[in-house]
């Protein structure tokens, strides 16, 4: 993060293709980090950063699932769109913070 980036929310979650880490929004972009952990410490570490998209080019934010809930993010690539889904704790917490920190960035 740089200076003038701040962490708005975070927290351990899956993602459906890159497996679990940590979902970190800030006012600047959203970035999924794979976690390694050893049970027999306690210990988690974090590992490389394998999403980290600016807040500007997410096109499209909902929530999905009835029993096994997910927060989406539609975001434009260099290849077409791509969808990335979050099983976090709180989708409904999650999907108007998103909601709000891309509309105040597009202010």
């Amino acid at each position: 993060m740089n200076n003038s980036e701040e962490k708005i929310i975070q927290e351990d979650c899956s993602e459906d293709s890159a497996g679990s880490g940590i979902l970190t929004l800030t006012n600047m972009r959203i970035a999924f980090d794979k976690t390694k952990g050893r049970i027999a410490d306690f210990t988690k570490k974090f590992g490389e950063t394998v999403i980290d998209v600016p807040l500007n080019q997410i096109v499209e934010v909902g929530k999905e699932g009835w029993l096994v809930k997910k927060v989406w993010i539609k975001v434009k690539t260099s290849e077409g769109e791509k969808t990335y889904r979050f099983g976090v704790y709180n989708t409904n917490k999650w999907l108007k913070t998103i909601q709000e920190t891309i509309s105040k960035k597009n202010q």
